[in-house]
């Protein structure tokens, strides 16, 4: 029987039964002291899924996309085919590496690990969900590296070969910004960027939250109305829009909702 590590208060706050509104805050925006371009890596040594290490002192000799990312995250479901297609391109010139951090959206199915077993096996389900074909590497149970990046669900930074953060994008599914920095790194250019993105990433995310919340119980599906009422409205619009690709289904939402808000105040105006 594997039994809960000991852990500091921030590690436990750091593992969150439920989700709130304040971590959907926490998750809009980066302190002013975060990582980020020109800033060097905190120093880390992870296992990965393949038993080998990801280290910040051993990086290798190439540039290093580093992913923070869970099973329940709907922006990390968004971006795994992002990361393929990048990885398909960049994968020989630029080591790519997803980490598996706590869960975003824990619910009754899937629930946030308690022990580093249960960490490790939420990592396996990660990767044979997305299919993942580059590393994998595991967080502790206290999300110690997470924690030291800032936490946010699904962030990227390319580093260079010596541990120098060179691009950070606030959500991996932002493919364009991606792109465009791993193109200037392979090509020798340089970069000191960031993308801030924002509506794009998270309307793209939208259409994967009703399948988030099948996976990982209907729990999370009533945390998410009390926490993001608004996000939970689009994630059911976006339900009507099944026959469209999920990351279109967002939108779509938003489309819709506009639509019965106008048709809405149309009706009271002629009322009145």
């Amino acid at each position: 029987m594997n039994l809960p590590l000991p852990t500091d208060r921030a590690g436990a706050d750091y593992r969150f039964e439920r989700f709130r509104t304040r971590l959907l805050i926490d998750d809009m925006t980066f302190p002013r002291n975060a990582l980020g371009p020109g800033s060097p890596l905190p120093e880390f040594d992870l296992p990965t899924l393949d038993g080998g290490r990801f280290a910040s002192r051993a990086l290798g000799g190439r540039p290093v996309l580093m992913v923070f990312g869970s099973r329940t995250c709907p922006v990390t479901e968004s971006a795994a085919p992002v990361l393929k297609r990048l990885h398909a391109r960049f994968g020989d010139s630029v080591r790519f590496v997803l980490v598996n951090t706590r869960e975003a959206h824990p619910g009754e199915t899937i629930r946030q690990p308690a022990t580093a077993a249960e960490k490790h096996r939420h990592a396996h389900h990660l990767r044979h969900h997305h299919a993942i074909p580059f590393e994998v590497a595991v967080d502790d149970i206290d999300g110690t590296v997470h924690r030291a990046f800032t936490p946010k669900p699904n962030s990227a930074y390319l580093a260079d070969p010596g541990g120098t953060i060179l691009f950070r994008a606030h959500w991996a599914n932002d493919e364009a910004a991606l792109r465009r920095a791993l193109e200037r790194t392979t090509s020798g250019a340089s970069v000191h960027d960031r993308s801030r993105a924002m509506v794009g990433p998270l309307l793209r995310a939208v259409g994967h939250l009703p399948g988030i919340v099948t996976a990982a119980g209907s729990r999370t599906g009533r945390d998410v109305w009390r926490a993001a009422p608004p996000l939970a409205v689009l994630g059911a619009l976006s339900r009507l829009f099944a026959r469209l690709p999920a990351d279109r289904r967002g939108p779509a939402a938003v489309g819709a909702a506009l639509l019965v808000c106008a048709a809405a105040a149309g009706l009271l105006a002629a009322l009145t």
